[in-house]
């Protein structure tokens, strides 16, 4: 910014000075803009209060200034675009996309891999479980937290709940206990940059041994097995669910008294507990619907389903390369 005195006057695209006016240059992306300001020339006593106040305005115009360049107005020659985007986001989508690519190529291969009794029951109970727990882990508690916490639990519970369609008993306690286990861990490394590893550890072996203890009183995934079209909830269902809420909320608050104290223990105990909670019983209750479409979905369906995950396994993969199209800066 430049001041002179003595102000300017346009006729067209003449100037001329004009007596007793201040002058405030200001360069801005669209050339220089000059704003003149009459007053009475400064002499005594008020030299120092009006230097104040053109001082005062030039900083105002120039604030407005970096505002107007901020807000990105779309005038001509001055635009710009300075876009950032961290590479481990990146790296993550671009792992997701090959995991989506090597899901839609399996089930490409239905019939190959023995069809209705192979091993894609499986690995549709899985992708399916593993959705519905990180969407929802995901909404309550964060994303990383719904990523971790919904694939270990969608994965356990699958196989569990594929042991029971096919018709068998349930595994022995000591693989239910690993069972437990897997969803302990994801629970854990889902709370870790949140609490701290102290805290996340201490939760997971808590909730992983009342977990065991459930499993050896007869509560576990496959308890009241059906597969309908019609969601279901039964009493022995949904007082397992309140018994895990509260679970979880008493381990939560356990850790943050003797492990590791976090910021509103009882509202971050609750928080975890109730979302929990509830994702458990909706899991609960759209189980049957869930199990019923696994084993009935047509080979058409799970063939169109598998060209869906492989364009967007592409879509993914391909943003690093439209990122250095768009010369968008990685942090």
């Amino acid at each position: 910014m430049a001041r002179l005195w003595g102000g300017v006057e346009s006729r067209g695209p003449e100037f001329r000075l004009i007596r007793g006016c201040s002058l405030l240059l200001s360069h801005s992306c669209r050339g220089w803009v000059a704003v003149a300001r009459k007053h009475r020339l400064p002499t005594g006593d008020h030299r120092k209060d009006t230097e104040t106040d053109q001082l005062a305005d030039g900083r105002q115009l120039l604030r407005k200034r970096r505002r107007g360049r901020s807000a990105r107005h779309n005038h001509p020659g001055c635009t710009s675009i300075n876009l950032r985007m961290d590479h481990h986001a990146l790296a993550a989508v671009s792992i997701t996309g090959s995991l989506l690519d090597v899901v839609g190529s399996l089930y490409l291969a239905y019939d190959l891999l023995g069809g209705q009794h192979g091993p894609l029951r499986l690995l549709t109970r899985a992708v399916t479980y593993s959705l519905v727990f990180g969407i929802g882990y995901g909404l309550g508690l964060g994303l990383f937290f719904g990523v971790a916490a919904g694939m270990a639990t969608g994965i356990s519970v699958s196989i569990e709940l594929n042991r029971a369609a096919r018709g068998f008993d349930h595994y022995a306690l000591r693989w239910e206990g690993v069972f437990a286990a897997i969803r302990g861990v994801g629970v854990g490394v889902g709370l870790y940059r949140v609490v701290g590893f102290g805290f996340a550890t201490s939760f997971a072996a808590l909730i992983t041994a009342g977990q065991i203890f459930g499993y050896s009183r007869g509560m576990r995934p496959a308890i009241d097995y059906a597969a309908s079209r019609r969601p279901r909830l039964t009493r022995r269902q949904f007082w397992g669910t309140v018994v895990r809420t509260l679970g979880y909320i008493a381990s939560a608050l356990v850790c943050s008294t003797f492990i590791h104290h976090v910021d509103h223990p009882w509202a971050f105990a609750i928080r975890v507990g109730l979302v929990t909670g509830i994702v458990t019983g909706v899991g609960v209750t759209f189980n049957p619907y869930i199990e019923y479409y696994a084993d009935n979905l047509p080979e058409r369906r799970l063939g169109a389903f598998g060209i869906g995950l492989l364009f967007c396994g592409f879509a993914l993969q391909s943003l690093q390369y439209w990122l250095a199209l768009f010369d968008v800066r990685l942090s």
